[in-house]
C-alpha cells in the first residue's frame, strides 16, 4: 500500500481511513520529531492526520500519492512552528557531548556530535532559508524522492533540484567539506 492514493472509498470509511493512518503515521511523526522534538511531534503528526481527514474531499490523486500530500501538511505545519524549530537548532548547536535519551532521532545526532560535526550541522540547518531546509530535511530524514517533494510542498520538479543542490553545498561549506563531490 505504499504510495496509496485517497481513492473514493478511501475518502468516505472509518476503516480504509484508519489503515492509510497505520500505514504512514511512524513516517509523518520520525519526520516532525526531526524537525521539531519529540515532545511535540505526537501532537503535529495527529495534528496533520486531522487535517487530512477534514480535508479529505478536497484531496485530488491526479495530482499524486498520498505520501506527499500527508508530508505537505505536515511541513506546513512544521512552518508554523519555526520559531520552535530554529531555538532547538540553535540549542542543538551549543550543545557539549552529553549523551541525550535513545532514540532513532538520538542515535544519529550522537553520531554526527561524535563525527565532531553536531553543533557546526545545527548551525548549518539553522542558516539555511526556510524552502531549503524543508527539502533537505524530506530528502535526508524522510527519504522523499524529488516527485515526492515536489507534491508534498507544491514546488516543480526542477525546484526541489535546485534547492536540494544550494542547500546541500551551504551544509558542505559549513561543515568544511567545500569540495564538489
Amino acid at each position: 500500500m505504499k504510495g496509496a492514493r485517497i481513492a473514493e472509498p478511501t475518502a468516505h470509511t472509518p476503516d480504509a481511513f484508519a489503515a492509510l493512518y497505520d500505514e504512514h503515521f511512524p513516517a509523518i511523526h520520525n519526520y516532525v520529531a526531526s524537525r521539531l522534538g519529540r515532545d511535540v511531534a505526537d501532537d503535529i503528526a495527529a495534528d496533520t492526520f486531522l487535517i487530512a481527514l477534514r480535508k479529505r474531499g478536497g484531496y485530488d490523486p491526479a495530482k499524486g500519492a498520498v505520501r506527499p500530500w500527508l508530508f505537505g501538511i505536515a511541513t506546513r505545519l512544521v512552518a508554523q512552528h519555526r520559531r520552535q524549530e530554529m531555538r532547538r537548532y540553535r540549542a542543538l548547536a551549543k550543545l557539549g557531548p552529553e549523551e541525550v535519551a535513545d532514540s532513532h532521532e538520538n542515535r544519529v545526532i550522537n553520531w554526527v556530535r561524535a563525527e565532531g560535526l553536531q553543533p557546526r550541522l545545527a548551525k548549518a540547518l539553522a542558516a539555511l532559508p526556510r524552502g531549503q531546509r524543508d527539502v533537505l530535511l524530506l530528502s535526508a530524514v524522510s527519504g522523499l524522492s524529488h516527485e515526492e517533494i515536489s507534491e508534498a510542498l507544491e514546488i516543480s520538479y526542477g525546484t526541489v533540484g535546485s534547492r536540494l543542490s544550494r542547500a546541500r553545498k551551504k551544509v558542505r561549506s559549513v561543515l568544511g567539506e567545500d569540495n564538489d563531490g
